[in-house]
């Protein structure tokens, strides 16, 4: 398994849509630890979820400078 690297500012594609109604795959990172905090594009909704949960359920990373 390949670990997925990313930081504050970096986006997340998910590989399944956010439970909101939205259906965004969109995940922007708030911060970084042994907990991930992330924020929702569609809805805005804020979680901290367990860093091991998050990666398993990551399909791409898009950085930060890769955007600007």
């Amino acid at each position: 398994m390949q670990l997925k690297t990313f930081g504050v500012g970096d986006k997340l594609e998910m590989k399944k849509p956010h439970a909101c109604g939205e259906k965004s795959k969109q995940m922007l990172v708030l911060m970084v630890g042994s907990d991930i905090k992330v924020r929702c594009a569609g809805c805005g909704r804020e979680m901290i979820i367990q860093r091991i949960k998050l990666e398993k359920n990551i399909k791409s990373v898009t950085r930060k400078e890769e955007t600007e």
